[in-house]
């Protein structure tokens, strides 16, 4: 078969490695995509040469190329080499688009039991394939004069891509023991491509479970962000926990699985649910971490989980336990611990407020309260809510939708008249201390509270002067004399905010 590759780079190619007698080959992902009509970035160039040379002839060839391109262009392509490693790379620009080209000498990996780092030795076209993760990425095609174009696909690549089929190329537990960040890769394609993992194979994954514990948390978390940003993450997370993969990456996750029944009462199956939760949020959005926080919303549920006579099984708290774990998920997973974590913790804090507002009258004081607690990722808060009902009721589904509707609606009304998201009180604790002549008190804390209360319920606007006021009123209630004219106060402040 005759693969049609038309970016200039691939003659060019071929071109200096028929000149230095090289055989060059482009292989892996940017194959496969190929015939998957995905587009792809980045390109992998695999020579072959005298074994005397070949550790070097990748970086040889790229050198070439980037004389000529430098030439042709009047600029100076930048080439990354690591000799050691016989590798070199640089960034080819066509058409307003960047590629990332990198060059390496054909090679044989071996394992110790210990470590996934292969030891590499210099070898042939065929022994690169036999160290390729599955028969899709170990295809290769020629770049040669007399063979441009030409497949090289000794492992049935083609067929498997015909199939949606991912196999290993050899003997699955020799593939996964060697390197078992393979496992995570096998379920990540699975789940960005909607392709059926080999029996065989996933069988393998498994037995060889427990080999994942040698990867590095970082190369997991890679592997589990990609997985979430598939187009259906629940295909996924579902290899993941019936492999066992998952009570070893993230056990808490794994323990949402399962039923439990008293007196014949249960309750749903909190891991299905998740997995619907955020599979509804993937088809309306591609932030990574509102897809994090839809994964993790129900975390608290095991850890609340009461059976009640009278209420059957409850979950009280769930949310605000859920938040508490958030940040150790993260921190064991090498997730980054900064606003991203806390955006996270944030909405699985707040997710059961809108579901209890569609619950009951939607009143301006309990919008108002959820715009000051969910400030900016109010939107993002709405969407996980409402993706959040699953039920199989289509009439209890159309009454909350139709009550979150009047809830952004009001959203929107309640921000244009009351500037409550990023709410800040009008009269800060400074103005405090200067108009009664105080210093840091408790009963600072007490009047702001109360003015921001007032403010919430909607008992004075979100205005200067009316805040100002009350803050003369509850001085009153404790004791606290102004030194000061209010109005005066009130006047001077004002002007000094204006000027």
């Amino acid at each position: 078969m005759d693969i049609k590759l038309e970016l200039p780079i691939y003659q060019l190619i071929g071109k200096k490695a028929n000149e230095l007698n090289i055989d060059a080959y482009t292989v892996g992902g940017v194959v496969r995509d190929y015939f998957l009509q995905r587009h792809c970035t980045d390109i992998d160039i695999v020579c072959v040469g005298n074994p005397a040379t070949q550790h070097s002839v990748g970086i040889a060839v790229a050198e070439a190329c980037a004389r000529q391109l430098d030439s042709e262009s009047g600029h100076t392509t930048k080439v990354s080499v690591f000799r050691n490693f016989g590798t070199a790379s640089f960034v080819y620009h066509h058409a307003g688009e960047r590629l990332q080209i990198e060059f390496v000498g054909a090679r044989r990996e071996s394992y110790s039991h210990d470590s996934r780092k292969p030891i590499v030795e210099d070898g042939t076209l065929e022994d690169d394939q036999n160290r390729r993760d599955f028969t899709i990425n170990a295809m290769a095609v020629s770049l040669n004069k007399d063979t441009y174009g030409q497949l090289v696909d000794p492992f049935g690549g083609i067929r498997d891509l015909d199939k949606g089929l991912l196999r290993t190329p050899l003997d699955p537990d020799i593939t996964f023991s060697d390197d078992p960040l393979r496992m995570m890769r096998a379920i990540r394609f699975a789940s960005q491509l909607n392709f059926t993992i080999d029996p065989t194979t996933y069988e393998a994954i498994g037995r060889n479970a427990e080999r994942i514990a040698i990867v590095s948390k970082e190369r997991i978390a890679i592997e589990l962000n990609k997985i979430m940003m598939s187009p259906r993450p629940s295909i996924g997370l579902n290899l993941l926990q019936d492999s066992g993969l998952m009570r070893l990456i993230m056990p808490d996750f794994a323990n949402l699985q399962g039923i439990e029944n008293v007196e014949g009462r249960g309750h749903k199956d909190n891991f299905k649910h998740t997995l619907q939760v955020l599979d509804n949020v993937a088809l309306q959005s591609n932030d990574l971490w509102l897809r994090w926080a839809a994964a993790l919303h129900d975390i608290g549920k095991p850890a609340t989980k009461r059976y009640d006579a009278k209420q059957g099984w409850t979950f009280h708290g769930h949310e605000a336990k859920g938040s508490k774990m958030v940040k150790r998920i993260f921190a064991s997973l090498k997730l980054p611990l900064d606003g991203k974590m806390r955006y996270v913790q944030k909405l699985v804090l707040l997710h059961m407020r809108p579901i209890v507002l569609a619950e009951d009258i939607v009143t301006d004081s309990a919008v108002r309260r959820l715009l000051f607690e969910a400030g900016d990722d109010i939107d993002d808060l709405m969407t996980l809510c409402e993706a959040d009902i699953t039920s199989k009721n289509e009439e209890k589904v159309r009454r909350y939708m139709k009550n979150f509707r009047i809830v952004r609606q009001k959203l929107v009304e309640l921000e244009e008249r009351d500037r409550i998201r990023n709410f800040q009180p009008p009269v800060s604790g400074e103005d405090i201390m200067k108009t009664f002549g105080i210093g840091p008190c408790h009963e600072i804390g007490i009047i702001k509270d109360a003015i921001k209360e007032a403010i919430l319920d909607g008992k004075i606007p979100n205005e200067r002067s009316a805040a100002w006021q009350m803050m003369m009123e509850e001085a009153e209630k404790l004791n606290m004399k102004p030194i000061m004219n209010g109005a005066q106060g009130e006047n001077n402040s004002t002007e000094s905010e204006t000027t």
